[in-house]
């Protein structure tokens, strides 16, 4: 058996879990067609990544001519199958924001991987993230192409689950996979309870080099935070709880590890609050310099607004340190308040300023507990390879092979 990966920018800087994920089904005898939509190459500093980019097929490389051509061989050749998917497109394109020249485009991109699919005879097509990737594998499959499956991260898919038509791509999945019972439920939300028992759970899974490296204590008043500069990261509101420990006079360094569109707003306030002693935004970093960043860490804080289930967490907690994040989303399903870590209320400075107070004044053998506590449960919930046996099962069971098309 033969199948594809289709996500829309592949390799990424944040997508490193779906490269686990994508190795460990190989390991297990599944070769993978690896194809993103467009390329993020530019962005790229893990040399994984960089040999991932190598072994990816980006359907976009070949600019308007070639998605123009694949579009119009495809009405001329398949016209049935071509206008049905059209019609899909238009359905879509009626509940979303971006509108009947965006749908144009998935079309063509639907047609042109139909045809690399067909060519390289992949038998199934699965699809990260339920958005424009899964546009296009749900037209995909109505061209004929292969049956499709997805999993599902959140939190844009539950943002705005009928502009992106979630409950459609449900229907027409082979099965559909949530990255947490929280990401399960939502999914159970947007869908006819007849579907319900095509929507499973696989965890995303951690690299074994957090896996099997030996924690140590955790570092000397040091919290980092590894995440996209956006506004779900929480990002603003742990620069206001980094002021306040500053004005107490706690002695404390906040390491940011990664980029964003918020880069130049955090910069501004950490000037206004005169934190640069104790602030230091990093950069995109390497899996190895996260890896070295989280061992130097008091606790890890992350205090997102919305998330799916953050796998910088599993690597904080793999690598024995406690976390400090929100209730939000999968998180309480991964970080126990109080045994691994400390949980607050999105969107409360005060309470967040507490979590990392109290974390500064722990001493570094509860915090160790704590940590271990943490691994724990990585250890049982989150390794890649056993993750990737329950993605293979579903990928090879008979009922994966057998969808019809008789909707949207």
């Amino acid at each position: 058996m033969v199948i594809a990966y289709l996500v829309n920018q592949y390799p990424k800087v944040s997508h490193s879990f779906i490269r686990r994920e994508i190795a460990a089904l190989e390991a297990q005898g599944i070769p993978v067609v690896r194809y993103s939509i467009r390329s993020c190459s530019d962005e790229l500093v893990d040399d994984a990544d960089q040999q991932e980019l190598e072994k990816t097929s980006v359907l976009l490389a070949g600019g308007i001519v070639s998605l123009a051509f694949a579009l119009f061989k495809t009405a001329v050749l398949r016209p049935t199958q071509f206008w049905k998917a059209g019609a899909i497109a238009l359905k879509f394109a009626s509940r979303a924001q971006q509108g009947q020249i965006r749908h144009l485009a998935y079309l063509a991109e639907a047609c042109l991987l139909r045809d690399q699919l067909v060519e390289k005879q992949i038998e199934h097509l699965h699809v990260h993230f339920g958005t424009n990737s899964a546009t296009v594998a749900v037209l995909c499959r109505a061209l004929g192409g292969p049956p499709y499956s997805m999993t599902v991260h959140g939190p844009e898919e539950f943002d705005r689950p009928e502009a992106l038509s979630l409950p459609d791509k449900i229907h027409q999945a082979a099965f559909v996979v949530g990255v947490s019972s929280f990401g399960k439920s939502q999914l159970f939300r947007w869908c006819d309870l007849d579907d319900w028992n095509k929507i499973h759970v696989v965890h995303c899974g951690v690299d074994d080099r957090f896996l099997t490296a030996t924690p140590t204590l955790p570092g000397d008043r040091c919290f980092v935070c590894v995440g996209r500069l956006s506004e779900q990261k929480g990002h603003l509101l742990l620069i206001q709880a980094a002021a306040q420990l500053a004005a107490e006079g706690l002695d404390f360094r906040l390491v940011l590890v990664g980029d964003g569109p918020l880069r130049s707003q955090i910069e501004a306030l950490i000037a206004q609050f005169h934190l640069q002693n104790h602030i230091e935004i990093t950069g995109w970093a390497s899996g190895a310099a996260v890896q070295a960043y989280l061992q130097q860490a008091t606790a890890f804080v992350l205090p997102s607004f919305a998330e799916g289930l953050p796998v910088v967490l599993m690597e904080a907690l793999a690598l024995g340190r406690p976390v400090i994040s929100t209730y939000v989303a999968g998180i309480p399903e991964l970080v126990e308040a109080g045994v691994s870590g400390w949980l607050v209320p999105p969107g409360s400075v005060n309470q967040l300023v507490a979590a990392m107070r109290a974390a500064l004044q722990t001493p570094p053998e509860r915090l160790a507990a704590m940590g271990a506590a943490g691994r724990k449960r990585v250890l049982q919930q989150h390794n890649a390879s056993t993750e990737a046996q329950k993605l293979a099962a579903l990928l090879t069971a008979p009922a994966t092979h057998s969808t019809s098309l008789d909707r949207p």
